[in-house]
């Protein structure tokens, strides 16, 4: 929680002051008390003493004052709401090792999977488009917010061999960049890469991070896969497993270069978890939202309190 004007807070010094008075107010009315009553005799002209119930008023009237105060200084909260504009591209890895089955029912399946929750959690203003890569980019869907469009080209994965994110991230960039502008401004942007390894086509994938974050775009990266990975390669007329271990590595100086964030699953259900808190950072923004009224009816109910006592027990407001 913050406040719009913490300067107002400032007058919460007087507390104690009030609390000092009080305590001053307490003992000259014992004191006067005292000078007409002697102190054994107070028990029979007092046999009921209001004991706690004399502060009980004074304690409401000082936290309504509290509580006034902090409306006074407009008391704001941050809270996630969806955004109205924005763009994000889906960049998948199609080379050859996303066949794996280390996640079932393999690597591109469960990133596929992951996508289509995505797209179904993202907020229908966010313009969604789809790329694939291998040795080189390919684009599916352009940017739009009609997500069944970017859903309906998960249809058209192929995979092949090679990888090569730094096109894939370029290519990514040219797009976010080429989308009309909303009053005068280009939507936000970022980019989402699902792959397993290091890029070993194309553009230096360092350098095309770098790129992005000079157009305030983020690459968020997500590194599907166990080192324990294996697929199928023929040899001749035989076929033979072959290693493809997850390389998370290139993937997380891609993610820090851009100011974006890197995230491994090496599960169906952690990539799903990892797309859920995507589509909640990425469609969503922080607002700050005033609580000033919650503040100035707290304090009001406080002060009617503290009244309501004062006159039942004693007759008085105050």
């Amino acid at each position: 929680m913050s406040f719009a004007s913490p300067l107002v807070l400032l007058a919460l010094l007087a507390i104690p002051l009030l609390i000092t008075w009080y305590t001053a107010q307490q003992r000259r009315r014992a004191r006067a008390a005292s000078a007409f009553v002697t102190p054994a005799l107070s028990p029979s002209l007092a046999p009921r003493r209001p004991r706690w119930r004399r502060h009980a008023p004074m304690l409401a009237f000082a936290l309504a004052l509290v509580m006034l105060i902090a409306a006074a200084a407009r008391p704001q909260r941050s809270v996630a709401v969806p955004v109205t504009s924005g763009a994000i591209m889906l960049a998948n890895d199609v080379s050859s090792s996303m066949q794996a089955t280390d996640v079932s029912p393999s690597r591109l399946g469960a990133a596929e999977r992951a996508d289509r929750r995505f797209l179904a959690t993202v907020p229908s203003t966010v313009q969604v488009g789809l790329l694939e890569f291998a040795k080189s980019p390919v684009l599916l869907q352009s940017p739009t917010t009609n997500h069944a469009l970017t859903a309906a080209a998960f249809a058209q994965f192929h995979t092949s061999g090679g990888t090569a994110v730094g096109d894939a991230i370029l290519t990514a960039v040219e797009e976010l960049r080429s989308l009309p502008r909303i009053h005068g401004r280009r939507p936000p942007g970022a980019i989402v890469i699902t792959s397993d390894g290091a890029s070993n086509f194309g553009s230096d994938p360092l350098a095309a991070a770098r790129q992005a974050r000079a157009e305030h775009i983020p690459i968020y990266t997500v590194a599907v896969g166990t080192p324990h990975g294996t697929i199928e390669i023929a040899r001749g007329s035989q076929t033979a497993l072959a290693p493809v271990p997850v390389e998370p590595e290139q993937l997380g100086q891609i993610a820090r270069l851009s100011s974006g964030q890197a995230f491994t699953a090496s599960d169906a259900a952690g990539l799903s978890a990892v797309y859920r808190r995507l589509a909640t950072e990425l469609g969503h923004k922080r607002a700050e939202r005033q609580i000033t009224a919650s503040f100035a009816g707290g304090g009001l109910v406080l002060l009617l309190l503290g009244g309501a006592m004062s006159l039942h027990w004693f007759g008085r407001l105050a």
